[in-house]
């Protein structure tokens, strides 16, 4: 059975389109990431113990990217078993997506990235359907 999936994606949700010959199943996959920390307003501070923030701002950082790594892993758990693999969206998650997927031997399978603004689920649909159709 040839499956083809299409996927929106940022660094918040994926909505996942996998197309088979029985039809069509939508999947979200929710990303346990808050914004990226930022200082507070107010909390900024050019004297000389600016250096000391930078500590935290590492840990922080570094929860980003682990939230990102489990978060990319059940996205490519759930798109691992597809021959066709369309990606799109629209910042730098597609991208990173691409990278992780040629890492591990699934870049072969990817039909295209692009960006695109947000968009609504029957839009993401719609698009994958209209793609694969063609």
């Amino acid at each position: 059975m040839t499956t083809k999936v299409g996927l929106w994606i940022d660094h918040r949700k994926a909505l996942i389109v996998t197309m088979t010959e029985k039809g069509e199943v939508l999947k979200l996959v929710i990303s346990a990431l808050e914004k990226q920390a930022r200082r507070l307003p107010g909390s900024r501070n050019s004297g000389p113990f600016e250096a000391q923030h930078v500590h935290a701002d590492d840990i922080r950082q570094r929860a980003f990217a682990g939230h990102l790594n489990i978060y990319y892993d059940a996205v490519i758990a759930s798109i691992r078993g597809a021959e066709s693999i369309l990606i799109f969206g629209p910042g730098e998650a597609k991208g990173e997506l691409k990278k992780r997927l040629k890492k591990i031997n699934l870049g072969a399978r990817i039909v295209g990235v692009e960006t695109v603004d947000k968009m609504s689920d029957n839009q993401i649909a719609a698009k994958v359907r209209a793609h694969f159709a063609a």
